[in-house]
């Protein structure tokens, strides 16, 4: 890799700038409705999910009102039950997660110097599936149809249909579709992160931020998909009255709590370590000087994340687990604050090595680290056995969930849009109007929420929505209600502070903190991110590179053109960030908008039982997909090679490992296996806790299930040669493909055959439910997998797949890697654990 910058005229640059404007920008009536770019997807992303968090906040203050006196009835019992649920749900859902992959997208391509993230199209689609689900979740409430069962949904309550309505399914499904936001977010975050970092940034010199996002992002892939598993086996119950959490037909309710929590504790990890991510970069630009510790930190944020997935039964303290279990989670639940501890004096070591610059944004993170220190300290109590005990399910437990929650991702979250407001804008927020809106946060904050660690001290219970005068809860309550008002006082502080008129120009800095960070060497009025993606040899770019900005204002490194007439970025190796390809990615497309548009169809009319609909809706999304796979992936380029500048030429086609597409078809099936892992627990979650799991059920046999495994494995290996035939030509590579469709539909009939022919009726015990789930959790990836199959023959027919471009039969047969070990896990377990004869 040379360092010899490029040498341009003034006159040069402007055309190179021309070309990259016409190529880059798009008409505005159209660029809110396409894939334009990550930044402006990241954009909408944020402002939707804050202005869902504005609904919540309003829920909550209906709340806070209705408990502010004994005996209210302001609002009526229903009306609570489902503020409460969509208030808890809109927070974790809609907001949490969903602020920090839109600030992620927003500004990973400037801070890992690349000119676009690998996937723009799938983040157009994470934006709208995100959009879709949140309004049709939070609309419910208006037409009295929405969730009331708590944000958890616990069974039975949530399984009554009587009780908990159309409310239930609007939950599951809504959230369910969210979720593919979520995990597509998460693909393109690690992608990213991983593959398109500027040279000579290795991976010990990340930003910070780069590496919580990449540890949260890996999070996302196996904690999500737990509850999509979870959602699943509850949709299925109360569609089909399959009995997974019916104790009379064998089922159990706390499977739902075993699923729910391991997605669910990580989850508050999954909210927090992005908002220590904002605060590692802005706790070095306003003390002057590196974060003390990088390594530290990093491996803090990565033991963190790790220990996150160990704490989830915590939450499960009174349910009578044995007191091994007991023992065990208590004290994972304490060492989890040994990486945390790390991390905050990390941020204290900092500021007392370098001179602390007081400002708004240090003012909201300090704020933040206080409060999330309380919130932790009520961490460790609760932690302890004999104390949750007493607390478990108090208004304790609220204060404590609150004060970790907001300390430690709102308030972060509020010093990060101070900090890139003028990134984003080129304006600053006020100063003045800062500072009252963080004293009216803060303090509003303490006195909502304090005073609910004595109310539950005292006995009050949780979602109660009245209570008695005279036992001692009165004063906590009004109190608490008074600074709830305070603190939406502080919210509004902010809200109008960010859309009040701001005249005058813009800064002419345009790194107004003095940060050393990248992101802030780029103009974000420009529409491709890096003017030209350059070389990085320090943590701090901006500190320590002189003339960086200069250098990549005036082209000098790599991508300064677009010649091409395409968006070009740079793909770099995992660890040394060496140039490996120069990708093209995606352009102006409907077909983002229209499969997402299409899959919420699916998902809202499942929730009303329209089965027609949805299999219409299902047909439209599977067309725009393939419309979205044929037309935007990897197309055969016009040449083999290109200049990227400073004298390098790069591949345009890549495949296999190095390719990007490779990497996102790894990190999906490894969140989809993470989800059927989920199921195969449940199977024998069931197993454990009966004395006889059949319940003198005839099983499968072992004959279908052993000739399923089998035709399985054969399709994996035909899908194999079918890839090394292509290597060798057309015609051998087809045929094996033809034999692998064959052997794969022969192969669904027989997975299915076993249960059928056995006559198991999966309404009558939770142990046939259990193996058809299996059973049609496999199979219907096997009918993704046969469409890939036909795909890539459609492809060699079309001459777009050929010895040399052979990326579509590489990922396919990366997916069929996981499809085979899905099948003989199956069939091997719903056939041989345990042995029944049929």
């Amino acid at each position: 890799m040379t360092e010899e910058l490029g040498n341009f005229s003034p006159q040069e640059r402007a055309a190179q700038e021309e070309r990259l404007r016409k190529v880059w920008e798009t008409p505005k009536g159209i660029r809110y409705w396409t894939s334009v770019n990550n930044s402006q997807i990241g954009l909408w992303y944020g402002v939707t999910a804050f202005a869902f968090m504005l609904f919540a906040g309003l829920l909550a203050l209906l709340m806070r009102l209705q408990l502010a006196v004994p005996e209210n009835d302001l609002i009526s019992a229903d009306l609570f039950n489902q503020a409460f649920t969509l208030h808890g749900t809109v927070m974790m859902f809609l907001f949490a997660v969903p602020i920090f992959e839109a600030i992620a997208i927003f500004l990973l391509p400037s801070m890992l110097g690349a000119r676009e993230l690998p996937f723009p199209r799938l983040s157009a689609f994470g934006f709208w599936s995100f959009l879709i689900g949140g309004i049709f979740v939070c609309g419910s409430i208006f037409f009295n149809a929405a969730p009331n069962a708590g944000w958890f949904m616990y069974p039975p309550l949530a399984t009554d249909e009587e009780y908990s309505g159309i409310g239930a399914d609007i939950w599951l499904l809504g959230l369910s579709f969210i979720e593919v936001a979520s995990i597509a977010a998460a693909v393109e975050i690690i992608v990213g992160i991983m593959k398109c970092r500027a040279p000579g940034m290795r991976i010990n010199l990340m930003p910070m931020f780069a590496w919580y996002l990449l540890i949260v992002a890996g999070m996302i892939l196996f904690a999500f998909p737990p509850l999509i598993a979870g959602d699943i086996l509850f949709e299925m119950e109360r569609m089909f009255d399959w009995p997974f959490f019916d104790a009379e037909r064998g089922g159990d309710p706390l499977l739902w709590q075993h699923l729910f929590w391991i997605f669910g504790h990580p989850e508050v990890y999954i909210i927090f370590l992005p908002a220590i991510a904002l605060m590692a970069m802005i706790v070095p630009t306003f003390s002057q000087r590196p974060i003390v510790g990088y390594s530290w930190i990093v491996l803090a944020a990565v033991g963190t994340g790790f220990l996150s997935f160990g704490l989830w039964v915590h939450h499960m303290f009174a349910t009578g687990l044995p007191q091994i279990s007991l023992a065990f989670f208590s004290a994972a639940s304490e060492a989890v604050a040994i990486p945390t501890a790390v991390q905050i004096f990390v941020f204290i070591a900092t500021m007392l090595a370098g001179r602390v610059i007081f400002s708004v944004p240090m003012l909201f993170g300090a704020g933040g680290l206080i409060i999330f220190v309380i919130g932790g300290l009520t961490g460790v109590m609760v932690a302890l056995v004999p104390f949750d005990w007493q607390a478990h399910d108090t208004y304790f437990v609220v204060a404590h969930l609150h004060y970790v929650l907001i300390g430690g991702m709102l308030f972060p979250v509020v010093a990060g849009i101070y900090y890139y407001f003028p990134f984003f804008t080129g304006k600053k927020l006020s100063d003045f109007w800062g500072k009252v809106a963080f004293w009216l946060m803060f303090s509003g904050f303490n006195i909502a929420f304090f005073p609910m660690h004595f109310s539950g001290l005292r006995g009050m219970p949780r979602r109660v929505f009245t209570y008695p005068e005279g036992i001692g809860w009165d004063w906590f309550n009004l109190l608490s209600t008074v600074g709830a008002f305070v603190f939406a006082a502080g919210v509004a502080t902010l809200v109008i502070d960010i859309v009040r008129p701001k005249p005058g120009p813009r800064e002419r800095n345009l790194n107004p903190w003095n940060s050393g960070t990248l992101e802030w060497t780029n103009d974000p009025q420009e529409s491709w991110g890096m003017r030209s993606v350059p070389i990085i040899t320090s943590r701090y770019p901006l500190w320590d590179q002189p003339d960086l900005r200069r250098n990549i204002e005036e082209g000098r490194y790599y991508l300064p053109d677009a010649k091409s007439g395409e968006r070009e970025t740079l793909v770099t190796s995992v660890l040394d960030a060496e140039p490996i390809q120069c990708l093209r990615v995606g352009g102006l497309s409907y077909v983002t908008i229209i499969a997402a548009m299409a899959l919420g169809g699916v998902f809202i009319a499942l929730t009303f039982h329209w089965w027609i609909t949805t299999i219409v809706f299902a047909i439209i999304t599977f067309i725009a997909i393939i419309v979205w796979l044929w037309t935007g992936t990897a197309p055969i380029p016009e040449a083999s090679e290109i200049d990227v500048g400073l004298g390098l030429k790069l591949p345009i086609y890549v495949s296999g490992p190095a390719s990007v597409g490779w990497w996102a078809m790894f990190i999906t099936m490894v969140g989809d296996g993470t989800a059927f892992a989920s199921l195969v627990f449940g199977y024998f979650f069931y197993w454990t806790i009966h004395e006889d799991f059949t319940a003198v059920v005839s099983g499968p046999g072992t004959f279908w299930p052993i000739v399923a495994l089998v035709l399985f494995v054969v399709a994996w290996v035909l899908t194999l040669l079918a890839r090394e035939f292509n290597n060798k030509g057309a015609i051998g590579a087809r045929m094996a493909l033809v034999a692998a469709f064959t052997v794969t539909v022969a192969a669904s009939f027989a997975g299915l055959a076993g249960p059928y022919v056995h006559g198991m009726d999966p309404t009558a015990n939770v142990y046939p439910a259990t193996v058809w789930i299996l059973a049609i959790w496999t199979v219907a990836h096997a009918a993704v997998g046969a469409i890939m199959q036909l795909y890539c023959l459609a492809r060699s027919f079309a001459g777009r797949m050929t010895a040399e471009y052979d990326q579509d039969i590489r990922n396919v047969a990366l997916y069929w890697h996981f499809m085979a070990v899905t099948a003989v896990v199956t069939f091997g377990v719903i056939g041989l654990f345990p042995m029944v004869s049929a």
